[in-house]
């Protein structure tokens, strides 16, 4: 029994302590000089990491460019085609009929502005202008006034939506529904690029880009709350007419090109010269109150730019 004890003895080779271990073999990288047992620090890595980074963006850059030198020929050669060739019916329009506005600022006549009508362009319009100037919509622009004097152009004022205007309109057969001015306007903007609205050119108000969108209510109904959308400001009712005194690009979202200033430039830059109530559009007041759709900003926006003096038409028609 006691040699069967004999396995518990010791030996002398379980005795002896274990040998280091070798050494682990030092790894050489690209992006680390040294690594020591596996352990990176956080900086290291962060290194790496933005290296391997700006070589991918840096090929990625260098590809787009290649691609961008092939194909930028094509592109510029497209580009002097359209430019060369502009389409002849918006550079070539050619009056039709002749019309007159005998111009008064406070009481005293300043002179004649003769405008020439694109009645085979913009038929629409030019017919709606003609019969408003000439009378035979049974309304016109004798001894309305001029509303608004910008450093590019003059506005008109046009004729009522309501009261005596709309009254003699509907008597004589015909409105002041801008729909079909609307969709002439469409037309001659995809139809036409660049700027329309150039220096001498007349053209009727279609629409009003600044008009704030509806604004939501609740209104009761039957005992039952809904959702109602208040109209913030009115749209142009199609008599609007603007004369730019130089190119005014701001117009074309929202002016028809019916014609161009034949003579009279010279009484054009004179209302233009007139003085007018300063704005201010640039206070912080003002923006928030048209943000949320104030009234009281929109009545005081139409009284921006207003002429002090009284800028009238004392006469007008057709000359043709």
């Amino acid at each position: 029994m006691l040699q069967n004890l004999k396995f518990l003895q010791p030996t002398p080779q379980l005795l002896q302590p274990p040998t280091s271990a070798a050494p682990l073999p030092q790894l050489h990288s690209t992006c680390f000089p040294i690594l020591k047992q596996f352990k990176i620090s956080r900086r290291e890595l962060t290194i790496c990491s933005n290296s391997s980074l700006l070589l991918l963006l840096g090929s990625q850059a260098l590809e787009s460019k290649a691609k961008a030198e092939e194909s930028s020929p094509n592109d510029n050669q497209q580009k002097e085609e359209n430019v060369a060739t502009p389409n002849p019916n918006c550079s070539n329009k050619v009056p039709t009929k002749r019309a007159f506005l005998d111009i008064a600022i406070d009481g005293e006549p300043v002179g004649r502005i003769v405008i020439g009508l694109y009645g085979d362009d913009v038929p629409v319009g030019a017919a709606t202008f003609g019969s408003i100037v000439s009378g035979a919509a049974g309304i016109s622009y004798r001894r309305k006034e001029f509303v608004k004097i910008m450093p590019n152009y003059v506005q008109h004022g046009g004729l009522r939506s309501y009261g005596v205007d709309a009254e003699l309109a509907k008597r004589s057969g015909s409105n002041l529904a801008v729909e079909n001015l609307r969709e002439e306007w469409e037309r001659e903007y995809e139809k036409c690029p660049g700027v329309k609205n150039l220096a001498g050119t007349v053209s009727i108000l279609v629409r009003d880009p600044s008009k704030p969108p509806p604004k939501l209510k609740l209104v009761a109904r039957k005992g039952k709350l809904e959702i109602d959308e208040e109209e913030i400001g009115t749209d142009p009712n199609g008599t609007e007419f603007v004369i730019s005194i130089m190119d005014s690009p701001e117009l074309d979202a929202s002016a028809l090109v019916i014609g161009q200033v034949l003579d009279g430039m010279e009484v054009v830059k004179r209302i233009g010269q007139v003085k007018t109530v300063q704005e201010n559009t640039a206070s912080p007041y003002f923006r928030v109150a048209k943000l949320i759709g104030d009234k009281r900003a929109v009545v005081a926006e139409r009284g921006f730019n207003r002429p002090y003096a009284k800028v009238v038409i004392n006469n007008c028609g057709l000359m043709d």
